[in-house]
């Protein structure tokens, strides 16, 4: 049995996943912005600790770290999964919506990593599990500032890995595609507050999009015992790749890639001091 801490647990991908450990004996420090909503979700359970929480604030955030350590006497996997999309052109996107899509993919997840860190450090071992997209490898029109925050949160979690792994903690990226959540409803996506002329394709990808849930290739209870599984593996890649449409945009963005950097070389390496 391990104690593991999740956010954004009120719905979807990590409801899933608090359900799944909670079956099968672990204890689980469950994170969400409504404790409402997740009580009704889910059966009390004396290893079940909701926690209502703003991850962008940073003493509550380390106040919830220490409320878990004090009832469950460990920590061994944080679970960083609070996000939500949004679909517009960059242009469209306003300071405001820039901000608060960072403070949950970016600022919330520092303020998790700088309270778990030391516990971790202390005790020489834990799994730390960033949920990122495919959306944080490769990029799509309309989809700019989600693109943003996953790219940042893949570096992030890079050079935290690196930075980490003397202590015994090791790191891991997971990388779902499309998947049959809430994702993609209103709850989940938000939409530029004032639109531009001159991006049809988008409002209508944005309408393609809006119409999808109930039809994504990704199953959300395979997708959590996957992640189950990467906690439970010492050999598992930093990048963890969930669904067959992410791997196959994974490999094309591969491809891509190499074609771009050898187009390049030859400026490239004139720019060498001789």
């Amino acid at each position: 049995m391990s104690t593991w801490f999740v956010t954004g647990a009120s719905r979807g991908l990590g409801l899933e996943l608090v359900k799944q450990l909670l079956e099968q004996g672990h204890n689980v420090a469950a994170t969400t912005r409504s404790a409402t909503r997740l009580g009704e979700a889910l059966d009390e359970s004396p290893r079940l600790l909701t926690l209502e929480l703003d991850l962008t604030d940073e003493a509550a955030v380390a106040k919830a770290v220490s409320v878990t350590t004090d009832r469950f006497g460990s920590l061994d996997v944080v679970v960083n999964n609070a996000g939500y999309g949004f679909l517009g052109a960059v242009e469209e996107t306003s300071d405001a919506e820039v901000r608060t899509m960072f403070d949950v993919q970016i600022f919330g997840v520092w303020n998790v990593l700088r309270a778990v860190l030391p516990v971790l450090r202390a005790q020489h071992s834990g799994r730390i599990i960033n949920i990122s997209s495919i959306l944080g490898l490769t990029a799509f029109p309309g989809w700019g500032l989600y693109v943003a925050g996953k790219y940042a949160l893949e570096g992030l979690t890079e050079s935290l890995a690196a930075e980490v792994a003397g202590f015994g903690i090791r790191v891991n990226l997971v990388e779902p595609g499309y998947m049959r959540t809430d994702f993609l409803r209103p709850v989940s996506l938000g939409l530029p507050s004032e639109t531009s002329e001159g991006y049809g394709a988008i409002r209508e990808m944005t309408e393609q999009h809006l119409a999808m849930p109930g039809t994504q290739l990704g199953d959300p209870v395979k997708a959590a015992t996957a992640i189950i599984e990467v906690a439970a593996r010492g050999d598992g890649p930093l990048h963890q790749l969930l669904g067959s449409d992410s791997y196959g945009l994974a490999s094309a963005k591969l491809d891509a890639l190499r074609a771009d950097v050898e187009a390049g070389k030859a400026l490239a390496v004139t720019t060498d001091i001789a």
